[in-house]
């Protein structure tokens, strides 16, 4: 007997779809489809103050419209903070992240001062435990961080940290991948003003939903990389990742919510259908 295919789209409700969400859904759902296995839709909705329920409603609406389905209930996981605040004290507990109070405009500076060829990340040590309790006192907003160091230590090294891809990276990445965790530096897991970050809740969220392939775009082919590394030391299971190519519009840049592109609801309102779509995509 197989083993179970489980994929998910986990779309952030903070704008309306465009013809690369459909891409990644649409192939997504046809794995599932082709491996006689479970497409789930997954609502990423921990940033509060961007998202919107109008955002979410128009997800539903255009996934239907695309003649796409799904299991119910959706996961949304601003309903489920108490699984990431679970994970994330048992990171805590193992000394494995840190506390850090700089800005973001601190971070950048930092990271813009690091010696010459030094890796485009942020690395840091934790403070002095006084200087941590006096700043705590005073109530000082900070991020956790995930700390390289500290995983390094715990693991011995990140030389057994591998995970197969199914699609291609980048640059052409494909088959059994050594992880470099290095390359997203000490990540953020979790922030005062959102709670949690997004590769903490993305690999609690996969493991609980029991997913086994994950599809998405090239364009998260480096955040594998740091997701491997918390799914060793949280003890998580390690999916077969497929990331696929990235759509581009007419003018060679890639489709984008930030760069206002054309939304599947101003495409079905111009008389788009699905079946066109599918075509225009190569599917």
């Amino acid at each position: 007997m197989s083993a179970p295919f489980v994929t998910r789209f986990a779309p952030s409700p903070t704008g309306l779809l465009h013809r690369g969400h459909a891409y990644s859904a649409l192939l997504a759902h046809e794995a599932a489809r082709a491996n006689r296995g479970t497409f789930l839709l997954r609502i990423e909705d921990i940033d509060a103050t961007r998202s919107r329920k109008e955002f979410e409603a128009a997800i539903f609406e255009d996934l239907a419209w695309l003649g796409l389905s799904w299991p119910a209930p959706v996961r949304r996981q601003s309903a489920h903070l108490a699984d990431y605040e679970a994970a994330l004290s048992r990171l805590v507990a193992a000394g494995l992240v840190y506390r850090c109070f700089r800005t973001r405009r601190e971070v950048a500076q930092a990271m813009a001062s690091a010696p010459h060829g030094a890796m485009d990340t942020f690395r840091s040590d934790p403070l002095p435990s006084a200087e941590e309790a006096e700043r705590l006192a005073r109530g000082e907003p900070f991020a956790w961080r995930l700390s390289l160091a500290a995983a390094q230590a715990r693991l011995g090294g990140f030389g057994n940290l591998t995970f197969q891809e199914e699609g291609a990276g980048p640059n052409g990445e494909t088959g059994l991948i050594q992880a470099r965790p290095e390359l997203g530096g000490d990540v953020v897991l979790a922030r005062k003003d959102v709670g949690v970050a997004y590769h903490l809740a993305v690999v609690c969220d996969d493991a609980l939903q029991g997913v086994t392939h994950i599809i998405r775009g090239c364009d998260l082919f480096e955040a594998a990389h740091v997701q491997r590394l918390l799914q060793a030391l949280l003890g998580l299971p390690t999916p077969v990742y497929r990331h696929h190519r990235l759509l581009a519009g007419p003018d060679g840049k890639r489709y984008a919510k930030r760069d206002k592109a054309e939304t599947l609801r101003a495409l079905r309102e111009a008389g788009m259908t699905p079946e066109r779509l599918r075509q225009e995509m190569g599917l």
